[in-house]
């Protein structure tokens, strides 16, 4: 992170340095950058233009910047270090390292059943709902993390949850039409896909089946498909 952010200035105040600014338009997209790049701003150490009179303000100003090694190496040193405690003295600290891990894992999940999931307490009086309740919850974290590590591969920029939402808008219905002999004929169709929608099907290798054959229904009684209709 600080060293995409160090690139990032860099490379901003080089652009700022081939301008041929004012110094006060000069100091605002100084401060623009600052506010971009606060982590790497403290890195660098600069030499700004100074309160000028009225005429000189108009004149093109320059400044000059160099990288703060002193910094930079204070920085590189307190970075990258994790104090775990454990009440368990005997484990190696890669075991240690890896029950710190599998705990930001659990709490992952947590977050997913609630925000991504939108599951809320549900009370129940009998054991084997509230059984059925967490199977089914399960059942749905599972495949929330399978689409995300099928997206992981293919469209790492997406999340599970923007996928669902995308698809979210494809819909499946019934179409009913009567017909003169006092039958309905039941057409249950799904929308067709629009242009993001494909790509993400094609990325995820997912194809949609075939429309279902047409159904006849008689006093609230299904027959048998009528593909010929």
């Amino acid at each position: 992170m600080r060293l995409r952010q160090l690139r990032g200035l860099l490379r901003r105040l080089k652009e700022l340095s081939a301008m041929t600014l004012p110094a006060r338009e000069l100091l605002l997209k100084l401060g623009e950058a600052r506010e971009r790049y606060r982590t790497a701003w403290r890195l660098m150490d600069f030499q700004l233009p100074e309160q000028a009179t009225a005429q000189e303000r108009k004149a093109p100003a320059r400044f000059s910047y160099r990288i703060d090694c002193t910094k930079l190496r204070m920085a590189r040193r307190r970075e990258g270090r994790y104090l775990l405690r454990a009440n368990m003295p005997e484990a190696k600290p890669s075991d240690l390292w890896n029950f710190f891990i599998q705990l930001t894992e659990v709490e992952a999940a947590f977050k997913t059943l609630k925000d991504d999931l939108d599951l809320r307490p549900i009370y129940h009086q009998l054991d084997s709902r509230i059984e059925a309740h967490i199977f089914i919850s399960f059942l749905a974290y599972c495949l929330h993390v399978t689409l995300r590590a099928r997206l992981r591969p293919h469209a790492p920029g997406l999340t599970s949850r923007a996928v669902l939402d995308k698809f979210a808008a494809m819909q499946m219905l019934d179409v009913q039409f009567p017909t003169i002999d006092g039958r309905t004929l039941i057409l249950s169709r799904y929308t067709q896909p629009e242009t993001d929608q494909k790509i993400l099907l094609e990325k995820l290798k997912l194809q949609l089946p075939d429309q279902p054959p047409p159904r006849i229904s008689a006093d609230h009684q299904l027959l048998p498909s009528t593909a010929g209709l």
